[in-house]
């Protein structure tokens, strides 16, 4: 078996970190640099000592292995990534007032999109601190949703018991597709009589395989009705159950409240639209069924 295939299958699942080890010239940098990293909090690991020297283990959630040619390193050879680098900056000053050091550098920007300070404990011995400027470095890679709808189809089903309810969320539904760049054309309204009935048109516009995602309106209020529970199980058991059998998404906009007054805050007054949160996740479910589908 080549090298490459057998790494993949047998090694891949093997490392678990990778460890870095610098030589300190003096034993002043040495208490230094061990003195800045606890300082910061850095949990300590397992040290050593004998007759021909000493280590100290410092150990971080993530560690990285970075090798440069053509040029010289532009960062010292010790980075630490950190978060809220401002912060960082202000409590290294506050070390640096008890413990003394050659000299602080200032937050500076980078060519590599992020922010960086050093500081030189030693002569020779500096140490950088860093923080990426872009939001999504460090996150693990996945597949996300896009929030456009252009050029797909929904279909919205509602409820008309309570319209002044419904009509809201209604209304909600439409402006997140049209913002998104849905066509009217490619928006199907469909009105049943009350939220028991929405599961089964759900059902039937998904079996059409015209639609992208279904969005399910309507709204439950406990005093209205003694077997409120009862009906809002099976509502929401059957919404689930047209999505997995179908495999179109549906996006659940039923509300389930108390009062009429609650259900009027969460259709737009107060408790923002959750006709329009129900159509945006419509929107991003859908983009996430096209993407998973292309990788397959």
């Amino acid at each position: 078996m080549p090298l490459r295939a057998w790494a993949d299958d047998t090694i891949k699942g093997m490392v678990k970190g990778i460890t870095a080890v610098a030589a300190i010239a003096s034993d002043e940098g040495f208490a230094r640099l061990g003195s800045l990293l606890r300082a910061l909090g850095f949990e300590e690991g397992k040290g050593w000592s004998d007759a021909s020297g000493r280590g100290a283990a410092f150990l971080a959630p993530m560690g990285n292995l970075e090798l440069v040619t053509g040029r010289a390193p532009a960062v010292p050879s010790l980075l630490v990534e950190v978060t809220q680098l401002d912060a960082v900056y202000k409590a290294v000053q506050e070390w640096m007032t008890e413990t003394g050091t050659l000299g602080l550098s200032q937050v500076e920007e980078t060519h590599w999109n992020s922010r960086l300070f050093t500081v030189e404990l030693t002569a020779g011995l500096r140490v950088g601190f860093w923080e990426s400027e872009n939001a999504l470095h460090g996150r693990p890679v996945a597949v996300e949703g896009d929030l456009s709808a252009t050029g797909k189809r929904f279909a919205i089903v509602v409820a008309r018991w309570n319209a002044v309810i419904t009509d809201r969320l209604l209304q909600g539904s439409l402006d997140a597709l049209y913002r998104s760049g849905c066509k009217k054309d490619d928006v199907t309204i469909v009105r049943v009589p009350g939220a028991w009935e929405i599961p089964s048109a759900a059902r039937t516009l998904a079996e059409t395989g015209k639609m992208d995602a279904i969005i399910a309106l309507g709204v439950l209020l406990r005093g209205e009705t003694a077997h409120y529970e009862a009906i809002y199980n099976e509502v929401a058991r059957g919404i689930g159950q047209s999505q997995q059998d179908t495999g179109v998404p549906h996006a659940f906009g039923v509300l389930t409240c108390e009062t009429l007054e609650q259900a009027l805050d969460r259709a737009g007054l107060k408790a923002g639209n959750k006709g329009f949160e129900a159509a945006i996740a419509a929107i991003e479910m859908a983009s996430i069924q096209d993407k998973i589908g292309k990788k397959n």
